[in-house]
């Protein structure tokens, strides 16, 4: 008896630690997913605030995503006036770079795509859609930094490309698409 009672009992403790040593990696893996989004959403960004960053990677928001959100705004403020002259096309790369979008990264590369096409209606209408959403959930303190991010950048792209001479102008066209931005963003 006092055999069969140890093994059931060896049983029923590699059945339990097993169980939790499941339960233990599968919270680890979670962990590290975690830990590399963050990172990755926090590189994408730029953001010093972790609340902020913590806050997204709660909601599910994926540095791709957070990368349309800031991007679409750069190439709406470039097709402005319906043209994009190599002119306008260098100054909103260059301006691009500036604020740290590089030639070898995913947004760089998704830039050039939108300064040689427009964004067509359906993508602006989405992105016009996941802000509103997006908003909802998010603190206004979080809000602002994000408004200010996003509408800084575009206001450095059309002051780069507009202008005569260089001189830094904002066009109509492009003031028309930062105030709609400044809509969207409130």
């Amino acid at each position: 008896m006092k055999d069969s009672l140890n093994k059931d009992s060896k049983v029923l403790e590699e059945a339990f630690f097993a169980r939790e040593d499941e339960r233990l990696l599968r919270d680890l893996r979670l962990k590290a997913e975690r830990i590399q989004q963050r990172k990755a959403l926090k590189e994408t960004l730029r953001l010093k605030d972790d609340d902020l960053i913590d806050h997204l990677v709660d909601l599910g928001v994926t540095p791709a995503t957070m990368l349309a959100v800031g991007l679409i705004p750069l190439a709406l403020v470039a097709w402005a006036d319906g043209t994009l002259d190599p002119r306008e096309r260098e100054a909103i790369l260059k301006a691009a770079r500036e604020h740290g979008i590089q030639p070898d990264c995913p947004a760089y590369t998704m830039l050039e795509v939108w300064l040689k096409e427009k964004p067509g209606p359906e993508l602006i209408e989405a992105w016009k859609q996941y802000i509103a959403n997006m908003w909802t959930e998010l603190s206004e303190a979080e809000q602002a930094e994000l408004r200010g991010r996003i509408i800084g950048e575009a206001r450095a792209v059309a002051k780069a490309a507009g202008g005569f001479l260089g001189l830094a102008r904002v066009s109509a066209e492009e003031q028309a698409i930062l105030d709609d931005l400044e809509k969207h963003l409130a």
